[in-house]
């Protein structure tokens, strides 16, 4: 047997020093809340739980799972039962999922709303990209989805395409109730944000679409105050540069937050600090 050169206090003494090293790393790790995942999409269904394991090891320590509509309910609550730690359920219906059924629908949302703890109501709002056949169903939908939201205490997350003007007079129909949540994956101009904010306590959603090329949001987020922002990936959509044109995924929100970081120049541990803060406080996930 060969034997150690060094004393037995010494080797003791490192090993010690390299439990206290690894701990201290994993404490210091930057820690995240992507506030808009769809990890329940059937894009996942084969890798789910790796998937979700490449989140953990960037960081990422909680998702908001906005909802699509009764169609993908299951499998977006059957995800968060099975991550009740990890994965935070919301209820709404989707602009874009507005259709002949639409009241159907509806009366699922406020059915579900009463069987379980939620987390948001949304993702909510209008699109006018997709389709505007029911333009007026959507601005309905999405007026009493706000009206809902009050009624449970619960943030929005805000769907907005092609429909800022129609966004903004629904919220001035509804200003009386009150309302706080998230302009969801937010490419607008500044004069746009300083606007939402005048809705209400409401943070904005910064996502992929930072890291492109040219994005015009680069030089809006270079005004924005840190306290307004909140992260998102949106996956298995918009997914950021190098990735861009492949499956997006939670894990990605590291990538997100670095370019925030070097837009606003700011250590990226503050990036984690201020938007994870952020959203604990928007989503009510203190004690989650």
């Amino acid at each position: 047997m060969e034997l150690s050169p060094f004393p037995v206090e010494i080797i003791t003494l490192y090993s010690i020093l390299c439990k206290f090293a690894i701990g201290f790393s994993t404490l210091c790790m930057n820690e995240f809340i992507d506030t808009h995942s769809h990890l329940y999409d059937a894009a996942f269904d084969e890798d789910f739980d790796h998937a979700v394991s490449r989140a953990r090891k960037q960081g990422v320590v909680k998702c908001i799972f906005p909802a699509i509509d009764s169609s993908s309910y299951e499998a977006m609550a059957g995800r968060s039962d099975a991550l009740p730690d990890f994965a935070f359920p919301c209820i709404g219906l989707h602009p874009t999922s507005v259709a002949d059924n639409w009241e159907e629908e509806m009366t699922f949302v406020r059915s579900k709303i009463k069987e379980r703890k939620f987390y948001a109501v949304g993702e909510i709002g209008i699109d006018e990209y997709w389709s505007k056949d029911f333009l007026p169903q959507q601005k309905r939908v999405f007026a009493e989805q706000i009206e809902l939201a009050a009624e449970y205490n619960l943030p929005i997350i805000i769907h907005s395409r092609e429909a800022t003007e129609d966004i903004f007079n629904t919220l001035e129909e509804t200003k009386g109730i009150p309302v706080k949540g998230t302009f969801h994956a937010f490419s607008g101009s500044y004069e746009t944000y300083k606007r939402i904010l005048t809705f209400g306590d409401f943070k904005i959603g910064i996502g992929g679409v930072l890291t492109y090329k040219n994005a015009g949001i680069a030089s809006v987020l270079e005004k924005m105050s840190m306290d307004d922002i909140v992260l998102e990936t949106d996956c298995p959509w918009l997914t950021p540069a190098p990735f861009r044109g492949k499956r997006n995924e939670s894990s990605y929100i590291a990538i997100i937050a670095e370019k925030v970081s070097q837009i606003k120049n700011v250590p990226l541990h503050d990036v984690a600090l201020k938007t994870t803060c952020s959203a604990q406080q928007l989503f009510n996930l203190h004690d989650s």
